[in-house]
């Protein structure tokens, strides 16, 4: 099975040729490491916003000059776009597989992590997925799949406690996009209030390329709701925030995943005010090597982190320290040791259920207030001292 690319790194030679087999370079080898995300399109900065997080990692591992197998090892990360379509995914996932990646930082979608596992699992390469929330992702039952972040079954839950306990909604509506992400995370909120005995009053849906959520927001008025909880991601939800308040709309918007942006402060404007979102993790400046991360990422792009960079660092990392710890680039080799392992990351501590599943992940609720997101409490597992 064909799992890395080779170079001999005095002849600066690239062998593309598939074997079963690594044929190792008498003075060391450079490994591939795929990165599939939204390069192009509405989450672009977010793709790219992996990408650089991913990218640095490459590059402090480089900077160890790692040894593999007794042979000098240079990791070269190979950025594929999957548009946020999981047709596109599954291609650039089998793309990926052929160009001879050891291992796959990616997708950020749940929509497109699902087909894309399928393609990695058989062709049993690791996919550790920075985001891709959505537990469908890990329940598939593939051995190759993980995630360096908490699932939508525990935000949903813990964002419809957060809205009766804390912010003491009443009357409460739901929008989803129709995606897995989405739609997943919608039904787990739900799930969480009716668990409390809180019924909805509404539930609308629209699709993630919908721009005006008029229709929607006025049958959503007609109830009376004073929440509107949002399944979908930040480039929707801005001018979701922008409509409620255009249409006088006593309401808060609340999201659980892909609100905490840029993007969303700069589309939203002041309109964007009060919004209120759970986001998987810890705050940049309360994660374990947070501060000295953004710091790195501000030196090395020159601009502020859009949302998961961290993740995609420690995705990789985790990635190669597999590799490290079994002494193999070899999928056969590392998977045992990665599915093991228990790593000290940027963003907390890294281990994995059966499911591949981030073990105690921690959730944190953020609210914008004077037009920048503000972390308001720390939800879940290992919460900051």
């Amino acid at each position: 099975m064909k799992t890395v690319k080779f170079r001999a790194l005095s002849a600066a030679i690239l062998f593309s040729s598939v074997a079963s087999t690594a044929a190792w370079a008498a003075d060391g080898e450079t490994v591939v490491i795929g990165l599939a995300g939204p390069l192009t399109g509405p989450s672009a900065r977010i793709g790219k916003d992996l990408e650089n997080g991913a990218q640095l990692a490459i590059d402090d591992i480089n900077k160890q000059h790692p040894t593999i197998g007794g042979k000098a090892v240079t990791f070269k990360l190979q950025s594929e776009d999957d548009q946020s379509d999981p047709r596109t995914a599954v291609a650039v996932a089998q793309r990926l597989v052929d160009s001879g990646a050891a291992g796959v930082v990616g997708h950020w979608n749940t929509g497109t992590s699902i087909p894309a596992a399928r393609v990695y699992h058989d062709a049993g390469i690791a996919q550790v997925a920075p985001v891709a929330t959505g537990h469908a992702y890990t329940k598939q039952g593939f051995d190759t799949s993980f995630r360096v972040m908490g699932h939508d079954d525990d935000g949903g839950q813990l964002a419809g406690q957060y809205a009766v306990n804390t912010l003491k909604a009443k009357r409460i509506a739901v929008i989803d996009d129709r995606t897995a992400f989405g739609q997943g995370l919608a039904d787990q909120f739900i799930k969480s209030l009716e668990a409390q005995g809180v019924k909805i009053v509404d539930r609308q849906y629209v699709d993630d390329k919908t721009v005006d959520f008029s229709a929607v927001l006025t049958a959503i008025r007609s109830k009376n709701a004073d929440l509107v909880f949002f399944g979908g991601v930040d480039s929707q939800a801005a001018p979701l925030a922008r409509r409620i308040k255009q249409l006088g709309m006593n309401a808060t918007l609340m999201g659980a995943g892909g609100f905490v942006s840029q993007t969303f402060l700069q589309l939203a404007q002041k309109e964007g005010e009060g919004v209120v979102a759970l986001e998987p993790g810890l705050p940049v400046d309360q994660m374990p090597g947070g501060k000295a991360f953004e710091q790195a990422y501000q030196e090395r792009y020159h601009t502020h982190i859009e949302l998961h960079a961290p993740f995609a660092y420690d995705a990789t990392r985790v990635l190669v320290a597999a590799m490290e710890k079994a002494d193999s680039v070899e999928p056969s080799n590392y998977l045992p040791a990665l599915r093991a392992i228990s790593y000290s990351g940027v963003t907390g501590q890294i281990a994995f259920d059966k499911e591949g599943n981030l073990k105690s992940p921690s959730f944190t609720v953020y609210k914008v207030v004077d037009g920048k997101w503000q972390p308001q409490t720390v939800l879940g597992g290992a919460k900051a001292k």
